[in-house]
């Protein structure tokens, strides 16, 4: 038998790496791991990448948790949330819908027919004669945005709760500026 914990580790059920430790796998452990494997390599962006990706797995999971435990999918309520930002009459057409979640138009028609036949939006035409589809909430979508985000949105506060309101503010902007990089670079 191995050793015995000082105390019981907290993990998730989608990996096995202890919550409480400081970091199972150190950015900067990969980072010399490469460097002396491949002497020469660029790994510079290990130290913002890794930890990137792991903070997004991290997110994801708890937020796909407290949907599973609310009810909701995190299609439908990125749709739904799309639609209430927008303001009265919460109505937006499919091809803004997909630029606005980042899905193609065929993804965003899977996420529409599933909340229409939930009862959470309507589908028409515009009104213009165009053949464009407008998306709209119903009340039913409304009450469960209304319900979800509040919940969502104040566990993510908690989550990021260790950051002074000076450093989160900091790092929202950098993180912006990065994201904007990024997508201009892979655009290109």
């Amino acid at each position: 038998m191995g050793p015995v914990p000082d105390k019981p580790t907290t993990t998730t059920q989608s990996d096995a790496y202890p919550l409480d430790a400081p970091s199972a796998y150190p950015a900067a452990e990969i980072a010399r791991a490469w460097q002396r494997e491949r002497p020469g390599i660029p790994t510079e962006s290990i130290g913002i990448v890794t930890p990137l990706w792991r903070l997004a797995k991290l997110f994801a999971d708890d937020r796909r948790k407290l949907l599973t435990e609310l009810g909701v999918d995190p299609a439908t309520l990125d749709l739904l949330s799309v639609l209430r930002r927008s303001g009265p009459p919460y109505e937006v057409n499919t091809r803004e819908l997909a630029r606005r979640t980042l899905v193609t138009a065929g993804a965003i028609s899977q996420r529409v027919g599933r909340a229409e036949a939930a009862g959470l939006v309507l589908r028409r035409t515009e009104r213009d004669g165009s053949r464009a589809v407008v998306v709209s909430l119903t009340k039913a979508g409304h009450d469960l945005v209304e319900r979800t985000v509040d919940q969502v949105l104040t566990r993510e506060a908690e989550l990021v709760s260790s950051l002074k309101p000076d450093d989160r503010e900091l790092l929202a902007g950098r993180l912006q500026v990065l994201l904007d990089d990024v997508r201009h670079r892979l655009e290109h």
